[in-house]
């Protein structure tokens, strides 16, 4: 009985970090979210300037506070407050998160542009671009996952972030497949799995992975 009362305490534990850490994550987001929901629902390049803007201001720094948090949880080395630990690494991790926010917000932009472009003239050539696309979310998510463990320089972590994401096939896969599957289920099922918990189960599934490959490297020679 008390290991099924300790066993319910975790849990729910467990799940209030994740819904708390996504709401917030949201909250700081909503005017991207906004922006975002008007250029699908209208495809107009009018919203897709904003949309560039505000990923460096906001998506980057939110996003990279997530990854922060969510290491910390992993390394068991919380603190007391949710909403506290989360604002203090937002605003520690803001210069570089932005000025890396610019960086990858430029890379998805051509990305983005090229596929729309190319799509209706040459289908081929868009299905590599969703190929590109791929790997690129995957470089942006092990950055995130780099960002929050390493103390380093802008141009060192994305050296580091690089050589993870196409040094570990494994890392790779498993960042592709956690993110694929999580956004389909969010899409596709109960809006509340987007609002509570996408963004937060992506950054801990990645960053697992991540944390996993990083022992294994470091773990030393017997």
């Amino acid at each position: 009985m008390n290991s099924f009362v300790n066993g319910l305490y975790v849990t729910s534990e467990w799940i209030m970090r994740f819904a708390v850490i996504n709401l917030l994550w949201l909250a700081v987001n909503l005017p991207l979210v906004l922006f975002v929901f008007l250029f699908v629902k209208s495809n107009a390049l009018l919203f897709a300037l904003p949309i560039v803007l505000l990923m460096p201001v906001l998506f980057f720094p939110a996003t990279a506070a997530v990854f922060s948090s969510v290491r910390d949880w992993i390394l068991e080395q919380e603190g007391s407050s949710l909403l506290r630990s989360y604002f203090r690494y937002f605003k520690a991790n803001y210069k570089k998160s932005f000025l890396a926010g610019w960086v990858f917000a430029a890379l998805w932009l051509v990305l983005i542009a090229d596929y729309l472009y190319l799509r209706e003239e040459s289908p081929v050539l868009a299905l590599v671009f969703i190929i590109f696309g791929t790997l690129l979310y995957a470089l942006t998510i092990n950055f995130f996952s780099v960002n929050a463990h390493y103390e380093m320089n802008l141009r060192a972590l994305l050296k580091r972030a690089l050589l993870l994401t196409f040094g570990s096939p494994v890392l790779l896969l498993a960042v592709i497949i956690s993110g694929v599957i999580l956004m389909y289920v969010s899409i596709r099922g109960p809006l509340f799995l987007l609002v509570f918990f996408t963004g937060s189960l992506t950054a801990f599934l990645s960053f697992s992975a991540f944390y996993r490959l990083y022992l294994k490297i470091t773990k030393p020679e017997k």
